[in-house]
């Protein structure tokens, strides 16, 4: 090619063309060395007709603009910061292109903020952003959230059902309208940007993200796709386009998030191209024919390759083959696990396709970097200009520029539109198709209003567990009745409907009851968790913990009838307790409608049917906990219950004692966790060793370190012996410690807000110091004084209290090889009892260990 045909290809393969479809981008990053990466094969890939006209006036308002930005001004809009990393101030001075609300950020770092301090936060950002009293140009910051089911980080907004129940419903159209309710509740708080919808076909339920995906069925995903980006953003061609009542989407993880080894969060996807095309892909054209205007780069790799790094597949492939035309916008800090990055500095994300990179907390050494690659031209100038240009035709479609504060835009304040009667109605309806009917033996459902019902089990009246995580808070844990005021319980919905039909719900968390009721419905199921923490090692129930099963089979053992609710976020391996129960309904995730399972489940007071079963699964139920390949269209295939099964009222809903064999050896551990029930994990040593190293294995107690320096004994927390009594006597300095027989990855975990959680009772806190360590070899180690923290600990009380992991790496640990992931050692008196060691989430009212320099 000469100079000026490269110039001209190379402007194409970056999507300089807007609305242009081109056909031949199979050749772009491979038919000129010097423009790109290896090739991908165009075959498999779709191509999409991008649906948006060309504007000549929008792009010439766009080249007026970027001739005037300085190269800082136009890096800054590649980066986005998370509030609570970055301040108004901040964005006066970096002028960076967009701010973030992540899990587990808030306004003034409380997770109850009202809908008020939102839409103030919103405003004070987006007028720092407008501010040219220090110099720049005003551009509009756009100011993106987690909305994922609903406006879930906002006290009293609609919950959704997640997207694991909207697969069960079968219905676009409803899709649709839950788009545009989150969308205006989202307006209404002062953000314009909803990461969602998650397009991911999970395909293999242990991973903890599965129950954001609609489906293991591509079909069943590209079916939503569209419709749910068109309720977020409105219809293409007319007046309610990216108007002031809607956002933008963001259709993610791009690509292969759901087919990771092992259900791994963030691992490796090895396909081939064609199923991962036909597989993962499926919710991407439609998308982008519905006008999606930005997707997220997904954290986990593809055969060995992270797709923040992957140029063939963002560029080539999402670009080009398929013609996106918005913009490609990071994971958190996924930039920095591309081969050769860190998350302050990776001009390779930039280089790859990524037009945004989200470094939440590591923005100004981000920002920095990339303009130091942009200078000496690691990032060529065409690049930079690419992402830019892209970034501002999402602002301009949006208005942005003429929208004025986010407190004066079209329902901005309106917060009578949180919560609202007729968007509770549509999440009512949502919760009473997605659930699906899996046993009713002898015809028990539907249950007549005028009886005596017993509501039990921890499900029963509890907001927080039907809603599962990303609610109020990254992980969804510690919340409280009075953060829903727009909600109902599963208990409170049947209540007021056996009240109206002339019987008496009675909750009894328990199970335990007065008077004999006629029928008891118990709820259980999975509590809240979200990635990482969710990740599980078989699909067993709570193995181990056989407490819900005792509840069913105790009402049973009194002659009552029992029909069982189950909340969760993937099938699980559950089918003792289906045996137990007279019926069993899945439930999954529902959100904020409780009062949508009584609907179903309780006939009207004149004795008809109110609603009948509509729920047809979308992931196939497994026949073991060891099942993990069972999607249908896969060899092989023999699930308990198929892909598309679910009773209706008028099906023979008996059903034949299911084998109770799970099929878990013993071998398999928790993922995630160290230390419970008395044990260390599997391939986990628990150790008490001296200064010099020496020491001993714990295999029974009692047991002592030589010289008297520590002593374990049993102790109950839970169960009897579940914990650990460790007594330093004060003769030297000792420590116990888990070692691990192979060094331990926890580089995902580490980049987030996951912590080294320790359930702990200080029974005599020490006088002088102590500490808690991780060791990674010789010369690679954290230590953290946690004498302070111990001191502020109520003596003979069991507690939670956590490690931020990115401390540990701050502190000098290599967190992708840690050999020792937990110690705690002193050379002073001191007796602590121990019973769980674990990676998990904080709620806000345990204790965080402080980090150094913070």
């Amino acid at each position: 090619m000469n100079a000026m045909t490269t110039q001209r290809f190379a402007r194409a393969c970056n999507g300089l063309l807007p609305g242009v479809l081109i056909l031949a981008l199979a050749a772009c990053g491979s038919g000129d060395k010097a423009v790109g990466a290896a090739a991908v094969d165009p075959g498999p890939w779709p191509q999409v007709a991008w649906p948006l006209p060309e504007d000549p006036a929008l792009e010439s308002r766009i080249s007026d603009l970027m001739a005037t930005m300085t190269v800082e001004e136009k890096v800054g809009q590649l980066v986005q910061g998370d509030i609570a990393s970055i301040t108004p101030a901040d964005l006066r001075n970096y002028r960076l292109g967009s701010i973030l609300a992540g899990g587990n950020s808030d306004p003034g770092g409380h997770y109850d903020a009202s809908p008020a301090e939102w839409l103030a936060l919103a405003d004070a950002f987006y007028d720092a952003s407008m501010d040219t009293s220090q110099g720049g140009k005003a551009i509009p910051v756009l100011f993106g959230i987690d909305a994922v089911h609903g406006q879930s980080n906002i006290i009293g907004a609609t919950l959704f059902p997640h997207n694991i129940g909207l697969g069960a419903t079968r219905n676009p159209a409803l899709l649709r309208r839950i788009g545009e309710i989150t969308a205006l509740e989202t307006r209404a708080t002062g953000m314009e940007w909803a990461f969602a919808p998650t397009v991911a076909v999970p395909q293999d339920d242990r991973w903890g993200r599965t129950y954001e995906g609609y489906s293991e069925s591509p079909d069943v995903v590209a079916s939503y796709a569209g419709a749910m980006v068109e309720g977020l953003q409105g219809t293409v061609g007319s007046p309610t386009f990216l108007d002031g009542r809607h956002v933008i989407a963001s259709v993610k993880h791009f690509l292969g998030d759901g087919g990771t080894v092992d259900g791994r969060d963030q691992g490796d996807t090895r396909i081939s191209e064609a199923d991962l095309v036909r597989i993962h892909a499926a919710g991407y054209p439609p998308a982008i024919a519905a006008g999606a205007q930005t997707v997220m780069a997904s954290f986990n790799s593809v055969n060995g390759e992270k797709m923040h790094g992957h140029r063939p597949y963002l560029t080539d492939a999402l670009k080009g083959r398929m013609n996106f035309g918005g913009f490609v916008v990071g994971d958190w800090n996924g930039h920095g696990q591309v081969k050769g990055c860190t998350t302050t500095d990776c001009p390779a994300t930039i280089n790859a396709g990524l037009d945004m990179a989200m470094a939440s907390d590591s923005w100004k050494g981000f920002y920095n970097t990339t303009l130091a690659a942009v200078k000496d031209g690691t990032i060529p100038q065409q690049r930079l200009d690419d992402a830019v240009r892209r970034i501002l035709r999402v602002k301009m479609r949006l208005g942005l520029f003429e929208a004025g504060r986010p407190s004066s835009r079209a329902v901005g304040g309106q917060f009578a539109l949180v919560g609202a009667p007729d968007h509770r109605e549509v999440a009512r309806q949502a919760v009473r198709e997605s659930l699906v009917l899996l046993k009713n033996q002898g015809g028990v459902l539907p249950l007549s209003p005028k009886q005596r019902i017993l509501v039990a089990g921890d499900g029963a009246n509890d907001v927080g567990k039907q809603a599962g995580g990303w609610t109020l808070n990254w992980q969804g844990t510690g919340t409280r009745r009075k953060d829903f005021p727009n909600a109902d319980t599963i208990f409170e919905g049947i209540a007021q409907q056996a009240k109206a039909g002339g019987g008496e719900a009675v909750l009894a968390v328990d199970g335990r009851y007065a008077v004999r009721p006629d029928v008891a419905v118990v709820v259980f199921g999975e509590n809240p968790y979200a990635e990482f923490q969710g990740d599980l090692a078989t699909l067993a129930y709570k193995a181990g913990d056989d407490s819900d099963l005792e509840l069913i089979k105790r009402l049973k053992a009194d002659g009552i009838p029992v029909v069982a609710v189950f909340l969760s976020g993937r099938p699980l391996w559950v089918n003792r307790e289906i045996n137990a129960a007279d019926a069993f309904v899945a439930a999954w995730l529902p959100g904020s409608e409780g009062g949508g399972i009584a609907d179903v489940l309780l006939r009207s007071p004149d004795g008809s049917v109110q609603h009948d079963f509509k729920g047809k699964l979308s992931f196939s139920w497994p026949r073991t906990a060891v099942q993990y390949a069972n999607n249908v269209g896969q060899k092989d295939y023999d699930p308990q219950f198929a892909f598309g099964f679910g009773l209706t009222y008028a099906d023979n809903g008996d059903l034949a004692a299911l084998p109770e064999v799970s099929g878990v050896t013993g071998n398999e551990g928790a993922a995630g966790v160290f230390f419970a029930r008395g044990d260390a994990g599997s391939g986990i040593a628990l150790r008490l060793e001296n200064a010099t190293g020496q020491g001993v294995t714990v295999t029974k107690v009692p047991e002592s370190l030589e010289g008297g320096l520590l002593k374990v004994t049993g102790v109950d927390h839970l169960a009897q012996e579940d914990g650990r009594r460790f007594a330093w006597t004060g003769k030297g300095e000792a420590i116990v410690a888990l070692q691990s027989h192979t060094p331990l990855d926890l580089q995902r975990e580490s980049n987030g807000d996951l912590m080294l959680l320790t359930t702990l009772r200080v029974e005599a806190a020490p006088r002088g110091d102590a500490w808690l360590s991780v060791g990674c070899g010789t010369g690679c180690s954290a230590r953290i004084a946690l004498g302070p923290t111990l001191a502020t600990l109520p003596v003979g009380q069991w507690t939670r209290v956590g490690l931020p992991l990115k401390c540990l790496a701050a502190a000098g640990a290599d967190v992708g090889k840690l050999e020792r992931p937990w110690s705690i050692g002193t050379a002073d008196a001191m007796t602590l009892s121990v019973s769980r060691v674990a990676l998990g989430a904080l709620n806000e009212a345990e204790t965080t260990i402080a980090c150094p320099g913070r």
